[in-house]
């Protein structure tokens, strides 16, 4: 797999990008949206499952690589962002993978993007401000990007925090959020937590025409999987996928889901 990283400025904003080429030329190339205030490095694991896919990495406004964002932003305008730094790669049709709040950029990618969008992939993730909420303990521990900096402070919040295998192997989770270029801003982790606060899906999912890979973890602290269940019965062309890990296994547990989305998204087939 050859590695390539640039910055791509558009929309008054510059991005750290980087694209993973796969080994197969034909597979449409898939765009990775990340976690709240995570780099792209974090995303390496799973990458490394998909040897035959090229992978489309970037850090958002004000985390990893990327300078803050000038003022705040809402999803529409980032998705947005997204398109224009694919014109300047010169990528056209991709699939689109969201983590977590990821996961809402990917949605509104899709919605104003539905021809340039193939087919899509929501992992741990849910419609935004109106949707099941996590445990408000839990979700305290997300106002601050402080994990992503203190490794003795993201060991002893992981487990509870991201649930499933992380539960006891907190400190692995540690290790990897060090991997990042940097933590990013403090002001750039509070234009993420604005542009969920104000944004919600449920409205449009029934409108969304790409097929629909939902995965989610039955021990998810941050994104009860009922929204797993909401999401896959809004969407018309979804299926879901269950495991028993936690919000993080896309990345912990990559060994066993990678295979399930590279699946989902080699399937020539149409699923009604």
């Amino acid at each position: 797999m050859t590695v390539t990283e640039r910055y791509v400025s558009v929309g008054g904003q510059r991005l750290r990008v980087r694209v993973d080429r796969g080994t197969d030329p034909s597979a449409v190339p898939l765009v990775l949206c990340n976690g709240i205030g995570a780099s792209l490095e974090v995303l390496d694991p799973f990458v490394e499952h998909l040897p035959g896919t090229t992978v489309i990495r970037f850090d958002v406004p004000g985390t990893g690589g990327s300078p803050i964002s000038f003022a705040p932003y809402g999803f529409p305008y980032l998705a947005w962002v997204v398109g224009r730094m694919l014109n300047k790669l010169g990528v056209s049709v991709v699939d689109v993978l969201g983590l977590s709040w990821g996961g809402a950029l990917a949605q509104q990618f899709a919605f104003q993007n539905p021809r340039r969008c193939r087919r899509l992939v929501l992992v741990s993730t849910g419609t935004g401000a109106v949707m099941v909420p996590g445990h408000p303990r839990v979700l305290a521990k997300m106002l601050t990007p402080k994990r992503f900096s203190d490794t003795g402070y993201a060991a002893s919040i992981a487990g509870e925090l991201y649930g499933g295998t992380v539960r006891r192997h907190g400190d692995d989770v540690a290790k990897l959020f060090m991997q990042q270029l940097h933590a990013g801003s403090k002001t750039g982790y509070v234009h993420q937590l604005m542009a969920g606060a104000v944004w919600t899906s449920i409205h449009a999912l029934p409108a969304v025409r790409q097929q629909t890979l939902i995965v989610a973890g039955t021990d998810d602290p941050i994104i009860p999987v009922a929204n797993a269940r909401i999401m896959n019965w809004l969407l018309p062309h979804s299926q879901l996928y269950l495991h028993a890990g936690g919000h993080v296994d896309l990345i912990t547990n990559s060994a066993e889901l990678a295979p399930v989305i590279g699946a989902f998204l080699t399937d020539p087939g149409e699923r009604a």
